[in-house]
């Protein structure tokens, strides 16, 4: 007998680094056949080639899938998008895979899902049920958890957010989160390793700074403008900031960036730290600064404070650590100060235990071994 084929696909830094602990897990068990599937970012040189980070922790890819569509417009999203669906297209007609495991809500992983869909391969969704009302991810999430069969949730409240929209509750599980099992297991760096790895100052206060665009929103410009202002006038902090993702807005926001560290002294700006020293990064900071959703999960679990800016995040469970304020300049400046004097320390994170590679990786073997698989869904309806 055959082994069984389990797929699962990483498109971007942020995505792997979550991944991480479930991709070694199922590396070391026996039984089936893992194929890793590199996609997106990952193969982009102006973002950073990610790919050479899953070189390095030396996982083996069982293919690479480019994507990328040159600039940040709908358009070039919308062509990425068409270019998923043909290349996953013919590797899942040629490979088969008995289940395909995706995480989050990226653009991408609609026309992934929907190619998956077609060879009526089984999905398994890591993240779903999450609300982040300023940006598209929010329809891509619930879309991508339609089209899923296992559902893998990271709080209660996100597990019952699926079940509400009519997944059958036998399918639905809360695990926690993966970006907190990174932490509690990954061997950090301390700051002068960290520095002499990064490039930075080993003394001094400082900020780790990820701003992605609001893609329901428009141009981020204005909002990038005064993010900068705010971290220019801030001297006596020293900014490290990673570049924003592929979405629409995020090349203009990388390149306002760059010209602002070119400018201001405290400010520097890297394409992606890669995993461990992101967390690294996060450990010695004073705080985070942005919108992105490391900021929501895995920063409270490092008793670090976060600035959440904008609508980017709203709709997701916030520990006491965050400070969520406009994308304005007397509101982000305030919050900087707020969080500068914020002790966060002996919190409990809402996002689970540390033990989420290991509830995922027992359920998708259930679910592998079952004699009869049934991937056919029926509506499950709550009872008013």
């Amino acid at each position: 007998m055959s082994k069984k084929k389990i797929c699962i696909v990483t498109a971007t830094r942020a995505e792997y680094g979550i991944l991480k602990p479930l991709i070694r897990r199922l590396f070391a068990e026996t039984g089936w056949q893992l194929q890793l599937v590199v996609t997106g970012t990952h193969l982009v040189e102006e973002l950073g080639s990610t790919v050479w980070e899953i070189e390095e922790d030396r996982f083996p890819i069982y293919r690479k899938i480019p994507i990328y569509e040159k600039g940040d417009s709908p358009r070039a999203v919308s062509m990425m998008m068409a270019n998923a669906l043909r290349g996953f297209a013919e590797y899942f007609e040629q490979e088969k895979p008995d289940l395909l495991i995706v995480l989050g809500d990226r653009t991408e992983l609609l026309a992934i899902c929907a190619a998956a869909l077609n060879e009526r391969i089984p999905i398994a969704h890591i993240h779903g049920g999450e609300l982040t009302y300023g940006a598209v991810d929010d329809s891509i999430r619930h879309a991508v958890s339609k089209m899923s069969y296992l559902h893998f949730a990271a709080a209660e409240e996100y597990r019952k957010r699926i079940i509400q929209l009519g997944e059958h509750p036998a399918r639905v599980f809360n695990v926690g989160a993966l970006g907190v099992e990174n932490i509690l297991q990954e061997e950090l760096l301390d700051r002068k390793q960290l520095a002499q790895s990064v490039g930075m100052p080993e003394t001094g206060d400082y900020a780790v700074v990820t701003f992605h665009p609001v893609t329901l929103e428009g141009n981020p410009r204005s909002q990038v403008e005064q993010l900068c202002r705010v971290m220019r006038e801030k001297t006596d902090l020293f900014f490290l900031v990673t570049k924003a993702n592929a979405d629409a807005g995020g090349r203009l926001i990388n390149q306002y960036m760059e010209q602002e560290a070119e400018k201001s002294s405290n400010i520097m700006v890297v394409a992606s730290l890669g995993m461990k020293r992101y967390l690294s990064a996060v450990s010695h900071a004073r705080f985070v600064l942005g919108n992105s959703s490391s900021g929501m999960i895995e920063v409270p679990s490092l008793g670090v404070p976060t600035v959440n800016i904008g609508d980017r995040q709203r709709g997701r469970i916030m520990a006491e650590s965050i400070i969520s304020c406009m994308p304005e300049y007397d509101s982000m400046k305030a919050a900087v100060e707020k969080a500068l004097h914020m002790k966060c320390s002996g919190y409990r994170s809402p996002y689970g235990d540390g033990t989420a590679s290991e509830q995922i990786t027992r359920i998708i073997r259930k679910f592998l071994d079952g004699e009869h698989q049934d991937t056919k869904k029926e509506f499950y309806d709550l009872q008013v």
